[in-house]
């Protein structure tokens, strides 16, 4: 069965607020770096929406296997897990020379 823990709820709720604050903050930094993005690697508007609706689709999309990940393997490995794979695929898209690799 589940092991329940609720021995360490601060412990938990810093993490989980961690992690929605890691998230929050990719998207403010997504948002705000739009006119960057036209102006260094030459995108038109409709390109632009591209850029941030393949982040949302993908996020969410990562969410749900996410979610049913942790069930199987466990809700830790799963959250360290996906944490440094978030913080990886941001450093790649931030270092991206062309539109096609950004996306």
């Amino acid at each position: 069965m589940y092991k329940k823990s609720i021995d360490r709820p601060g412990l938990i709720l810093t993490a989980v607020a961690a992690a929605q604050f890691m998230a929050a903050l990719d998207i403010s930094v997504v948002n705000v770096a739009l006119p960057a993005i036209r102006a260094d690697l030459g995108f038109g508007t409709a390109q632009l929406q591209w850029v941030v609706h393949a982040y949302t689709l993908a996020f969410g999309g990562l969410l749900l296997l996410g979610g049913r990940m942790s069930d199987l393997y466990g809700r830790h490995r799963l959250l360290a897990t996906g944490l440094a794979l978030f913080g990886l695929s941001s450093l790649a898209g931030g270092l991206a020379q062309s539109a096609d690799l950004l996306v």
